[in-house]
Order: C-alpha cells, then structure tokens, then sequence
C-alpha cells in the first residue's frame, strides 16, 4: 500500500511538471527518425537505426552508423537540434524534482517510512545535547532521527536528522511512521509555562500510547507531581528535570565532587558510561555475587542492577544471592558496551 501510494504521489508530479509529455516526445523523435532514417539509408535495419537515433538524440556520438544520403542527413539535423531541446527540459524537469525533494525534507513536508528509528519531539536546547549525545554513542551514531516541531525549517545540518514540521498530533506522528519506530522522546514546550508544558507533554503521551502502544516512550516533566499523568498515559520512562537537577545539587553539597562523576557517567562522549546490556548465557542461574565479580574480572564493568526484562522492574545493587534469570538486562558501567 506505501508503496502504491508513493508511486502514484510520483506519478502526480510528474504530470504536473509535464515530464510525462517529454518522455512521450523523445519517444516520438526517437520512433520517428528511426522509420525515417532505416527507410532512407540504404541497408540500414530497423535495429540499427533505432540504435542510431537513440546515441544522436543524447549527443553521443560514436560514429559507428553515419548517414549518407541527403534525406538522412536532414534526419540527422533534425533530430540534433529538437535532441538538444528536449534533453535539457528533461534535465531542468529532473533537477526541479530532486530540489523539490530536499526543499520539502528541509520543510518538514515529507513522510517518511523508516523502521526502528528515533522520533523526538520539540526542538529546544536540550534536543540538541539530546541529538549530540546520541550521535556520540556507538549504537546511535549513524541512527536516523525523524523530529517533529513546530518551526521553520530542519535547525542542524545532520544528514541522518530528518524534519517533520508541525505540531506532535496524529498527522505529524503518522508522517513519521510511528508504529516502526524504536523510541520516541518527548520534550516540554519551552515557549509555555511549567504547568501548560507539562499538560501538552501528557496529551503528546495520550496520542503515542493511543496511537501505537508498542513503541517505548521517554517523556520530560518540569512538576513531579505531574508524574502520575504520564504513568496513566503509559509512559515508558518519566525524567523530571527539576527533581533530578535538585538530588544532584544536594548530593553534591553533600559529597563533594559526586556531580562530575553522575555527569560522566551520564554523557556518551566522554569517560566511563551506563549500559544496559543483556545478561551473557553463560551466566544465566547465578547468583549477583558471582556475576558482579565475573564482569568485573572478564569484561571491565561493574553491575548496578538488574532489570527484569526490557522496560521492566529495575533492581539496584540486588541481594548477593538473586538468580540471574533469562531476559534479565544488566544495568553496568563501562567504558564500552560490554
């Protein structure tokens, strides 16, 4: 169906841009002074003219098959002076097409039919250190992000960044084919207010989860008490910038120098970074206390937690004798993925 849909959205421009009355005259040029060249040129197949007409029609020229009578000839001249004409329309119609097509990504007019991409929405400051984090991590460094905001034009030059311009509803959030994406993050308006921000962020929820319950949804709140909104929404995971900005001040006015390590460890672009990795087979059945020191040992990183399966229950520094169980992820610090 996308692609029936696409094609005929192709078909559609190019009747509107004429290419199809182009290509019918080249046709014509080319059958026509094919019969006529055959006809006049002594033992000259069909084949062989229709071969001619094509390589003197884009000005190639091997000079392989040469007219010689007088009405050839004035075929020849013929066909090299409305050759000219015609290729060059066709060339500007072709150019049109793709400057068309960059204008409307650049525009954030396209529909894209991407799979297992990321879709963020809103533009702020914070996306970009979002975009420049993920294009700074192994796994999401070529990944292709589709955002969805209400502004101009796409705001970075990332080619693997592509715009949808808009409000986040059902139009846009289908134009960036939500249902095959991977993530989708959802950021606070910065132009509203803390409580209007937030409430815009729980609709934007509503419609993700409404829309396509499958995908996993990261959302940003400003009020923690804002919070049960978005788990009735079936968010995924909730950050709370305030609540977060505000434990990290108390740690570090209570242990000095606490923030530099959270931050590092928080960043891709630097230093020693958080996984979630699935849990080796080899090491499925046993306990905590033996997993932490066989990570350590074998693979430089140090177990957190656990978390019970993608997306589940989260159990920071387990009991020594919990049992590693399959589907189970590792929650580590590394320098690289384990």
């Amino acid at each position: 169906m996308k692609l029936q849909k696409y094609l005929k959205s192709l078909y559609r421009f190019l009747q509107r841009e004429n290419f199809h009355l182009v290509i019918f005259w080249v046709v014509i040029l080319i059958l026509v002074s094919s019969v006529g060249i055959s006809l006049l040129e002594p033992d000259l197949p069909l084949r062989n003219a229709f071969w001619w007409s094509i390589v003197t029609l884009t000005t190639v020229g091997y000079g392989d098959i040469s007219p010689v009578t007088l009405g050839g000839r004035a075929i020849a001249v013929l066909i090299m002076f409305f050759g000219i004409g015609l290729l060059g329309i066709m060339s500007a119609t072709l150019a049109t097409i793709l400057i068309s097509k960059k204008m409307k990504e650049d525009k954030g007019m396209k529909t894209y039919a991407f799979k297992n991409h990321v879709i963020l929405c809103e533009w702020n400051h914070r996306a970009r250190s979002i975009l420049k984090e993920l294009r700074a991590a192994s796994q999401t460094e070529e990944a292709q992000v589709i955002l969805i905001a209400d502004i101009e034009e796409k705001p970075v030059a990332d080619e693997a960044l592509y715009f949808v311009r808009g409000v986040v509803d059902e139009e846009t959030l289908e134009q960036a084919n939500l249902c095959e994406a991977k993530t989708v993050i959802v950021l606070g308006d910065d132009r509203l207010e803390a409580s209007a921000r937030d409430a815009k962020v729980v609709l934007t929820t509503l419609t993700i989860e409404s829309m396509c319950r499958d995908v996993y949804t990261v959302v940003e709140l400003v009020d923690s008490k804002n919070r049960q909104h978005c788990e009735r929404a079936n968010a995924d995971e909730i950050i709370v910038g305030s609540e977060f900005s505000s434990h990290l001040i108390a740690s570090a006015a209570i242990h000095h120098g606490i923030s530099r390590i959270v931050s590092e460890l928080l960043s891709t672009q630097y230093g020693n970074d958080l996984y979630g990795v699935k849990a080796p087979k080899e090491m499925i059945g046993l306990p905590f206390i033996d997993i932490f020191i066989r990570m350590k040992k074998e693979r430089q990183a140090i177990v957190l937690g656990i978390q019970k399966g993608r997306g589940g229950e989260l159990i920071a520094n387990p009991p020594v004798d919990s049992i590693l169980e399959q589907d189970d992820l590792l929650i580590v610090i590394a320098a690289k993925r384990a």
